[in-house]
Parts: C-alpha cells; structure tokens; sequence
C-alpha cells in the first residue's frame, strides 16, 4: 500500500491531540477531514472559544467538522463524502459505531497509559496520584466498549518521583505522537498485528476527576498526600479548606515538596516560618511551594506570607 493511499480523518480537541495531528501533517500524510468540538462561549465577554485542534487544522488549510451529535444524519453524510478509510482519535468523545465502523482500515484511538490499566477520562492524573513509577501510551482499534478494542503498539515511560500530571502530561504528548505515526505506517504497510487485552479484575481506573476526589484528605499519610497533589498540579489542582480564625476558605495547592519527619502534630496543623508554609500530616510535612485562594491568582508561597496574615491556631481541613 503507498502512503498516500491513506485517507485519513483526525479527532481530537486538546493541545494534547494538536501533536499527534501535527506529526501527521509534518509526515505527509493525507488528512482529509479533522472532527473537533464546537466552540464554546468562555470569558467575561462570553466569546466563542475555538478548540486547539480547530485552530491548528484551520492555521493549515484542513477541512475541520464541528458536529454536536455524532449520530445526526447530516454528519454520518459529510463524514461519507470524506471517503476517508481511516481514523485517529485522540483525546475526543466516545464513538458510535456508525462512525468507529465506517473506514475499511478501521479507527484507533490513543490513549494515554498502558492499557487495560487506567481506562477512562485522566489516566496522566490517576498514575501519578496512585504512585505508579511507569506510565505509557497505547494505541488501539476501538470497539463498542470504552478503551477496550485490540493493541496495536505501547510504549512505556519512566514517571520521577517529583513528576506532575503537566510534566507528565507533555512527555505522553510527544510519545504518544510518535506511537500514533509508527501505528499508522504499520497500517500503511498491512503490516498490523494487534494484542488483545487481558481480561482481569484487578485493573485500575481512571475515574472523571471532580470535587470530591480532588479535596485532599489531610488524615493521610504523607507519601499519599504528596502524590495526589502533585497528581492534579497544575490541572484541576487539588484543594482543601483553609481554617484561619473566623475565615473559611476554599483554596487550591499546586508545587509541593515532602519533608520526612516524625512529629507529634496533629494532622493539618500549619508550621509558618517567614519563608515557609508546612502542613503536619503523618509521617512529616507537606511544603506548600504555590498556592490559590479564593479569588486570587495563582502565587508563591513567599508572596503569600508577606501580605496575608495567619491565625495561630490555623489549620487545614
């Protein structure tokens, strides 16, 4: 099969998606169509917000489709007119099957972790908050389940000690971007033998992060705690209550650093220094590096401390 026997349609929406289109671009491969999600009103002046995909295929000449429902009879038809026979997702929604089903080559997805493990919405996030030391990109061929269809490739990465979901985030990026370009010229090449996935229950999740599994749980042990944090940071952010006197707030936690130390403190007892601001929790303390109240921007802890002013029996909860 020659390269540009390959019709290819792209979906995605995130800058995580706008690398693996990218590559496939710089690759001169035949992108005939991206799906991406409609723009949405954001800001104070309710403007409508282009996704990073739409902008990229749009900066570069691509035919780009905005449905918002992937099963409406109009779409199914321009989707047919693209006569693509093959699709990528990455990081979009889930498929019907009148559409996963469409090309002769099949759709396979990226995913960011080592599948089976980790299906779901935030596999970056749930590996770095579950202490995993591997993480790993997969590519598919999708099927009615979620995350579930026969391996094409993996490719594993090492995740630091200090590691972020951002950090990590953009490492999965690039490799992910690569497993997708290595996936498609073995499709090129009728060259695919695909894996498929072992059936157990002991997998771990990707659960949607929201509220709830996002507050930090002041109870626990510090490496647990660590993990979380840095987990979420920058993206959603993890979050707990600040009581500080007659105050009780919301406030977000971003760079941490984790002191081992045994102490006696009851957990979420704050230790304030002139440059330091450091939460007692089992096994040492939690050293809070940036952190958000409410209303405010983003800022160093050393910022906090200068201009706001901490009750001496201040507590997180």
């Amino acid at each position: 099969m020659k390269r540009d026997s390959l019709r290819i349609i792209f979906m995605g929406t995130p800058d995580f998606a706008v690398a693996t289109l990218k590559t496939l671009v710089d690759s001169d491969y035949d992108v005939v169509g991206v799906i991406t999600a409609p723009d949405k009103p954001a800001g104070r002046g309710r403007q409508l917000n282009e996704s990073a995909v739409k902008n990229y295929a749009t900066e570069h000449g691509l035919r780009v489709l905005q449905p918002t429902n992937l099963k409406n009879p109009d779409f199914i038809k321009e989707l047919e007119a693209l006569e693509a026979n093959l699709q990528i997702v990455v990081a979009f929604r889930m498929l019907p099957e009148v559409v996963w089903h469409m090309p002769k080559y099949g759709t396979f997805n990226l995913h960011a972790s080592l599948l089976p493990n980790y299906r779901g919405a935030a596999p970056i996030h749930w590996a770095i908050v579950n202490g995993e030391k591997v993480s790993g990109v997969t590519t598919f061929f999708i099927d009615e389940k979620i995350d579930t269809g026969a391996v094409i490739l993996q490719e594993g990465i090492a995740i630091a000690d200090d590691e972020t979901v951002g950090t990590l985030h953009d490492k999965l990026m690039a490799l992910g971007s690569t497993l997708v370009l290595k996936s498609v010229d073995l499709i090129q090449e009728g060259d695919v033998t695909t894996t498929i996935q072992p059936k157990t229950d002991e997998l771990k999740t990707a659960y949607k992060l929201d509220k709830d599994n996002c507050k930090i749980d002041w109870s626990l042990d510090l490496d647990t705690i660590y993990n979380k944090i840095r987990g979420l940071n920058p993206f959603p952010a993890a979050w707990c209550y600040l009581n500080n006197g007659e105050e009780h707030l919301s406030i977000k936690i971003f760079a941490i650093e984790k002191e081992t130390f045994d102490h006696e403190l009851d957990s979420g007892v704050l230790e304030i220094s002139k440059h330091e601001l450091k939460v007692a929790v089992i096994g040492g303390y939690i050293n809070i590096k940036e952190i958000q109240l409410p209303g405010k921007r983003k800022m160093d802890v050393k910022s906090l401390l200068n201009g706001y002013d901490f009750n001496q029996n201040a507590k997180m909860l």
